[in-house]
């Protein structure tokens, strides 16, 4: 059963990690993998040069950090607030409503929110004008992209930590809800001495295994969403390291800057399996 995950691992994951040679090379295409010329850490000191690369690292993280906070705030206080609803047609209609969008190709919703935030068009510019507001590009203002970009991530993909607090809210004791209303505690304080308590192991395990996304702002995303008006507030790593490599063929340059990402990923992500397993015994063995 696991032959065909092996085979697949190995043939997406571990045989391209040849192509980790570029990085060292001045790599011209005709001349093979193996055939350019060596220049050791060149394109590594260049990529450290580029005026552009600090703002780029900045974004990354500005904009992933900001998902990850509110992606998990927004997840909790839904969980909460779910877990009050005692009707459960209308509790289970709630939860399939903020999953749905998790299943939605950026391609798609792209398009989606292009239409809506239009300044011409888009629904929010009309409903700016009606009130006697000038309407406002959202995806062409650097002050206002990185936060369109975090509440629609947010919105796409909350609905699935939600419902993975719900699960944890369902390992709570009942026995303690009984014991604190014959004690006369209401909904607020057993919300805030039992539940948030008893969800406390699998806050911290999302939390902590989530730091290893510190550096994944969201290709997809950003690069149906973006443009060249943007790129001071909106450009990260990936779509850097796209256009670099597929649009201006710097494959060696473009190897290098993901090669560097990869390697503080790797780091970000052992630590934040470390800290799973210190804080919430958390184990994938």
């Amino acid at each position: 059963m696991l032959l065909p995950g092996i085979i697949l691992i190995l043939i997406f994951s571990y045989i391209p990690m040849v192509g980790i040679v570029i990085a060292f090379q001045q790599f011209i295409p005709t001349n093979g993998l193996f055939g350019s010329e060596y220049i050791g850490w060149g394109n590594f000191e260049y990529a450290f040069q580029l005026p552009d690369l600090s703002i780029v690292l900045k974004n990354t993280l500005f904009i992933s950090i900001m998902k990850i906070i509110v992606g998990l705030i927004a997840a909790l206080v839904t969980a909460l607030l779910l877990n009050e609803v005692r009707l459960m047609w209308l509790k289970r209609s709630v939860q399939t409503i903020v999953y749905l969008p998790h299943f939605l190709s950026w391609v798609v919703l792209g398009g989606i929110l292009i239409d809506i935030l239009s300044p011409s068009s888009g629904i929010i510019a009309k409903v700016f004008t009606f009130i006697g507001l000038e309407p406002i590009f959202f995806l062409g203002k650097n002050d206002w992209f990185p936060y369109v970009i975090v509440i629609s991530d947010v919105w796409k993909e909350f609905g699935f930590n939600t419902i993975v607090y719900l699960a944890a809210i369902t390992s709570v004791n009942p026995a303690l809800y009984e014991a604190a209303k014959i004690d006369g505690a209401n909904r607020w304080k057993q919300t805030w001495h039992i539940t948030l308590p008893g969800m406390r192991p699998i806050i911290v395990l999302l939390a902590t295994l989530s730091l290893g996304n510190v550096l994944n702002a969201g290709f997809d995303q950003i690069f149906n969403l973006y443009s060249p008006a943007v790129y001071k507030s909106g450009d990260i790593i990936d779509t850097m390291v796209y256009r670099i490599g597929l649009i201006d063929f710097q494959y060696g340059l473009a190897t290098a800057i993901g090669l560097f990402k990869s390697i503080v990923s790797f780091i970000l992500i052992s630590t934040s399996y470390w800290l799973a397993y210190r804080f919430a015994n958390y184990r994938i063995f």
